[in-house]
């Protein structure tokens, strides 16, 4: 059988061929067409955008810290200021394992593993491109080692950067305060743009009170880096603006006497100017080292300070509310005489006791057997409690407590430092809203028969009473607190002094009364009789004065106080105050020391030495 042939169409072949080329130069066409079209877009439409992406991978904004303001004493002398010091600083976006770096760098002994998780949370509420500071003051030795093992901590570097320094230590930190790190909580209501570059801020006292001041303004700076995220070049730089140095109404010799006089006791002493409120002493014993806290502390470190039971870390001088015992007797004298209770001139016989009418209670003298006929003048010099037992209960605790609020007791002082605690004076209706049980509202009357001996439920703080000493010692005349002398701005030299503010005064129908009160004072350091007498009798200058002493605890009806029978933290609390000269009062003192039992023969001393250190430098 024949097969048959087939002839090549070259026509076809050419027509398909021809048809693929075309189908081909027209896909090529597209693909060029959008090509093209995105080279456009990219070169021409969003050119400007993608330039500055661009330049962004190699130019960087950093933040250039400001440097914190100094901090001085009335006269000029540093108390606060900023040292060169290194420190290591992490940068998260190049530190591709955190946990591991920080592993390392516990294992290596350059901070604590104990610590791992806080340094965790620090570096979590930070962006990834901020550098953070995880360990301050690194010694040589560290540093050393840290040099040895660079290479195995990608991200982490020693940085060299101004570290704060507390000149005097303790004997300042709890008015000065300290600088920390910023934690997660406080960076949530900080400003970013403001903060930028900083790792630390103000804590307490001073340092956080004036941290707008003392802070600045940061500024920036555009630097070329390379691919690995080194500086390699300044391009342009804005500079930042250093915060404004403060001057304090402190007298640092004063608050050295005061601190030194303290040392080993528990207690407080605050000085103030009478004449313009100015505070010229506030320490709170024992302290804390502000260098060793704000170059870092480990966790156990800080947990031990916590756990002390002396309470370093209390202020003592703004939060401690103490019962002020005899203290307030000199007011509670002139709340009779205002209210014309009592005849200052009329003799009263103290037997040692003193009983409501109809009741068999004795409220006990701190005299067993009494101080015989006294007047008010006696009573204040030898601190008469059955004179203040009886004159309390004819006053009525509504007057009292009244006329004591007039200067400045039971309220808060307005003092231009954060942290304080109002004190507490007692009334009828304070008790109902103080008390849940309806027997416990009740107001009894030998309440208010120990609150004219500053007992019972009122309370007040050191700074308190010195605030109401200095407007006794004013004759009335009250300043709020103040804390800040000039803030002065580093660059211009601009110095904005502080005016004093004034406060309503306590106006009394006769001045005589500021006469007997004082001159009564003046008898408890100068007089025969007086009960710090062995104190105040051989003063350089005049001196007015008024111990007093605080109970931990009820002693029974029954029973008698015998102190080696008490545990030392059960026993009374000793209390002075005072102020000098007597003719112009330049600076009034209110001293507290815990469970010193004894106002006349412990605090007195110290309020002698404020007083004595004080007005030696003045005149």
């Amino acid at each position: 059988m024949a097969t048959a042939l087939r002839i090549k169409d070259h026509w076809a072949e050419q027509r398909l061929f021809l048809r693929r080329i075309i189908v081909s130069a027209l896909i090529v066409t597209g693909l060029s067409g959008v090509v093209v079209a995105r080279l456009a877009q990219l070169q021409i439409s969003e050119y400007d955008y993608f330039s500055a992406q661009s330049q962004g991978n190699r130019i960087r904004v950093q933040p250039l810290p400001p440097t914190r303001g100094l901090i001085f004493d009335r006269h000029g002398e540093v108390l606060a200021e900023n040292l060169p010091s290194y420190q290591l600083e992490l940068t998260p976006e190049q530190t591709p394992d955190i946990d591991a770096s920080l592993a390392g760098l516990a294992a290596h002994g350059l901070i604590e593993a104990e610590d791992i998780p806080e340094y965790r949370e620090l570096i979590d509420s930070h962006r990834r491109f901020d550098a953070i500071a995880i360990r301050r003051r690194l010694s040589d030795k560290e540093i050393a080692r840290f040099a040895v093992q660079r290479p195995r901590f990608p991200g982490i570097e020693i940085r060299a950067r101004l570290a704060r320094n507390y000149r005097y230590g303790d004997a300042m930190s709890h008015v000065i305060g300290y600088v920390g790190g910023i934690s997660a909580a406080e960076k949530r209501e900080l400003n970013p743009t403001d903060y930028a570059g900083t790792s630390q801020i103000g804590k307490v006292a001073v340092e956080r009170s004036f941290e707008e001041e003392l802070h600045g303004q940061v500024g920036t700076a555009d630097v070329l880096v390379n691919a690995h995220g080194r500086v390699m070049q300044v391009m342009d730089s804005e500079g930042s603006q250093p915060g404004r140095d403060l001057r304090l109404t402190l007298d640092t010799s004063s608050q050295l006497a005061a601190a030194a006089a303290l040392k080993g006791r528990r207690g407080a002493v605050v000085a103030i100017d009478p004449q313009s409120g100015e505070v010229l002493v506030l320490v709170s014993a024992p302290a804390f080292d502000a260098n060793a806290i704000s170059s870092g502390m480990t966790s156990r470190e800080y947990r031990q300070l916590q756990q002390d039971p002396d309470r370093p870390l209390f202020n003592r001088a703004l939060r401690g509310a103490y019962p002020p015992g005899s203290t307030i007797k000199p007011i509670v004298a002139m709340a009779g005489m205002h209210h014309d209770i009592v005849d200052p001139d009329q003799r009263h016989y103290c037997g040692g006791f003193y009983r409501l009418p109809g009741n068999t209670h004795r409220y006990r003298d701190w005299k067993p057997e009494g101080h015989g006929p006294v007047d008010m003048h006696d009573a204040i010099a030898e601190s008469c409690d059955v004179y203040f037992y009886k004159l309390a209960n004819e006053l009525g605790i509504e007057r009292m407590s009244a006329f004591l609020g007039e200067f400045g007791l039971g309220s808060l002082t307005g003092i231009n430092v954060r942290g304080e605690k109002a004190g507490l004076l007692p009334t009828p209706e304070w008790k109902r809203s103080a008390f849940r049980r309806r027997a416990d509202q009740v107001w009894f009357p030998g309440e208010t028969v120990i609150a004219g001996i500053g007992q019972g439920y009122m309370l007040a703080t050191p700074l308190q009473l010195a605030h109401a000493t200095a407007t006794l010692a004013a004759r009335g005349r009250r300043f709020k607190p103040n804390l800040l002398h000039t803030v002065v701005d580093p660059v211009s030299g601009e110095a904005r002094r502080m005016t004093p503010v004034a406060l309503p005064p306590v106006s009394l129908e006769n001045d005589e009364q500021w006469d007997r009160a004082i001159s009564a004072m003046n008898a408890v350091l100068q007089g025969e009789r007086g009960t710090a007498r062995m104190v105040g009798s051989d003063a350089p200058f005049t001196m007015a004065g008024k111990s007093g002493t605080a109970q931990v605890f009820s002693v029974g009806q029954e029973e008698e106080y015998e102190s080696e029978e008490i545990a030392e933290r059960m026993r009374d609390h000793a209390l002075f105050v005072a102020f000098a000269p007597l003719e112009q009062p330049r600076i009034a003192v209110a001293v507290i020391i815990e469970n010193g039992e004894s106002g006349s023969r412990v605090a007195a001393p110290v309020a002698r030495e404020v007083i004595e250190t004080y007005l030696r430098d003045q005149l």
